[in-house]
């Protein structure tokens, strides 16, 4: 019975050891590139199409001859629409597939500051808040680039 136990417990040891490394490996501070690349596509996908729900309307705004728009800034409706939805049209799907994500990043965060700290500036922190959010992600990504799965990615050969 006694060497039973040395046995068990020397599986059960073996088993803990592995486990326990696996575990460390899973949650450790160390970032691979491989799950850099995936956070930066998850990233990229989640904001991308979360903003194409915005620049599509103003887009087809756009489309049916309508250029009634707020002007935050001052540049006049129109010219703000036009800027608006080039971000968050043109500039979010090349974010989304990864093309040219840092430039396309620079005219979402200039959106969403204006979205923020000009158009809400009144408003209550909820109302901010996810300009904020989204200007938090474009910052990153800008930071970040593309990663590998990505047209930039294929582009370079780094998938």
């Amino acid at each position: 019975m006694y060497k039973n136990h040395i046995c068990y417990y020397s599986i059960y040891s073996e088993f803990n050891t592995l486990g326990q490394n696996n575990l460390d490996m899973n949650f450790s501070n160390n970032i691979s590139e491989q799950n850099l690349s995936w956070a930066t596509l998850l990233l990229r996908l989640v904001s991308g199409g979360f903003m194409l729900t915005h620049g599509i309307p103003k887009l087809m705004k756009i489309i049916n001859g309508d250029m009634g728009f707020a002007d935050p800034i001052g540049l006049g409706p129109t010219f703000s629409l036009i800027l608006t939805v080039f971000a968050e049209f043109i500039c979010a799907l090349f974010i989304l597939v990864g093309f040219k994500t840092k430039w396309a990043s620079i005219p979402l965060m200039v959106t969403m500051l204006v979205a923020a700290f000009i158009v809400h500036l009144d408003d209550p922190f909820p109302k901010k808040e996810f300009p904020l959010l989204y200007l938090a992600i474009y910052a990153a990504l800008f930071l970040l680039g593309s990663g590998k799965f990505s047209i930039d990615g294929v582009m370079n050969k780094r998938v």
